[in-house]
């Protein structure tokens, strides 16, 4: 269960960080509610998964989670660049993520 609340921690630090290029700087309402609400969810699911999994690993893995997901839909939504390096970059960022919890979990 808290390998599951990492992830979902995880998937709305994504949404917080996208949700924060759509509120312009918090001056629109709606998007505004939507990143502080995400922030809220994705650091409540990263304290309880602290409870069992240790420190340095559950925050590494949730910050690779938001880290490349943010970084992926950066380039779906705004364009942002998808030359070979960055994508590899990306690719290794989730190799970590895998890697520290298959080392957890031993």
């Amino acid at each position: 269960m808290a390998w599951l609340s990492v992830f979902i921690a995880g998937l709305f630090e994504i949404t917080w960080a996208i949700g924060m290029k759509y509120s312009d700087g918090f001056s629109r309402l709606w998007p505004s509610v939507i990143t502080v609400s995400g922030m809220l969810i994705s650091f409540f699911l990263l304290s309880y998964a602290m409870k069992t999994l240790p420190v340095g690993t559950s925050y590494a893995v949730w910050t690779g989670i938001g880290t490349a997901g943010t970084a992926i839909l950066g380039m779906l939504l705004f364009g942002e660049s998808r030359e070979a390096l960055r994508l590899f970059c990306i690719g290794l960022i989730i190799a970590g993520i895998l890697g520290l919890q298959l080392m957890e979990n031993t």
